[in-house]
């Protein structure tokens, strides 16, 4: 049940990120000065953190969306198997996020 309210959160809170994206676009688009602005605050330790935030939430609604896949299909509804899915999605979202920062900080 947790794990499905999370998946509900995680998609609102990615279509108000989307803003985010539109923002660094418009930045892109009005030339140098405005971008070196934007560019700024998402370098910002305030906005990495927001990008960190919107990297897990990315993956753990792309994973939430698979697990639902598999609902669809008629598979996984006991408990135990729920469970085990929804602790899987959640690890593997840590671990993509992880990987995502560590090979992003590293190029």
């Amino acid at each position: 049940m947790v794990m499905s309210i999370l998946h509900r959160i995680t998609g609102a809170v990615l279509y108000f990120a989307t803003f985010l994206g539109v923002w660094w676009l418009m930045g892109l688009a009005s030339g140098p000065k405005y971008f070196a602005y934007v560019d700024e605050m998402f370098r910002s330790w305030p906005g990495l953190i927001i990008l960190f935030a919107v990297t897990y939430q990315l993956f753990h609604h792309a994973l939430g969306g698979i697990r639902h896949l598999f609902w669809d299909a008629d598979y996984g509804f006991s408990v135990t198997t729920a469970e085990r899915m929804g602790l899987v999605s959640l690890l593997l979202a840590i671990a993509a996020t992880a990987l995502v920062w560590i090979l992003g900080w590293m190029t």
